[in-house]
């Protein structure tokens, strides 16, 4: 007899699926910048535009993706709004990640400079 599987029994609960979409709101180069970019301090999205060198709506867009998942938040300033990342710990997200792909590029450089090494067989 088939056993019903019970969402607790599923191996993919709902913080995997929370965990999920907070990396795929991460998962997007202007995305990534705009976060390197809220780490040193809220910006609006004309001083965003001028830093990523991007039209409003691609910056607009982006934002509203970060905005949605909790990444960052938006705080009227006059008649701006002024976005500020929500966590300051995203800081340290983007630091260790930063170290992991250090080390995966030094890894990858090591093997590189292996290959050029090795003798061609003849």
């Amino acid at each position: 007899m088939a056993r019903v599987r019970r969402r607790s029994d599923s191996p993919v609960g709902e913080l995997q699926e929370f965990k999920a979409r907070f990396f795929r709101a991460l998962a997007h180069p202007v995305r990534i910048r705009v976060l390197e970019i809220l780490v040193h301090g809220g910006r609006t999205v004309g001083q965003l535009q001028d830093a990523l060198v991007l039209e409003q709506p691609v910056v607009s867009q982006q934002l509203a993706i970060l905005r949605n998942q909790a990444i960052v938040i938006a705080r009227k300033q006059g008649l701006s709004v002024c976005y500020e990342l929500r966590d300051p710990l995203i800081g340290d997200l983007l630091d260790v990640a930063r170290r992991i792909f250090s080390n995966h590029l030094v890894g990858t450089h090591g093997l590189l400079r292996e290959l050029r090494r090795e003798r061609p067989r003849r």
